[in-house]
């Protein structure tokens, strides 16, 4: 899957791996070293994540069903929690960077094909 910021006018990640069972998203980037540039996490039915056991950090941008960035979490560490967005449905988990790099921001709409 590839994940573009419309507003912005910038791909987000060229490919995309969706986490949309109870498995795969308690799962999530669990085991792997790093997530390279490029690479991205969506997990499904989520509004917020923690980083236990996590190896590296990432961003995370949570998006509401129409796919509005309702939150931004730059930087989250491993083992730190990001804050509950209420309104969010999915998050896109996104190499550490990503939200400056391409200035994604609150209100932004995402499109992932």
């Amino acid at each position: 899957m590839i994940v573009k910021n419309l507003t912005q006018n910038i791909v987000l990640s060229l490919q995309a791996d969706l986490a949309d069972t109870i498995l795969s998203r308690m799962k999530g980037l669990l085991g792997r070293k790093t997530l390279e540039q490029g690479r991205a996490l969506i997990i499904t039915q989520c509004n917020s994540i923690h980083m236990f056991f996590m190896k590296f950090p990432i961003d995370a941008i949570f998006i509401d069903r129409a796919g509005c960035v309702v939150g931004c979490v730059k930087n989250i560490k491993p083992f730190q929690m990001s804050p509950l967005f209420w309104t969010a449905e999915r998050v896109v988990e996104l190499p550490a960077g990503t939200i400056d790099r391409t200035a994604t921001s609150l209100g932004d709409i995402l499109e992932i094909k």
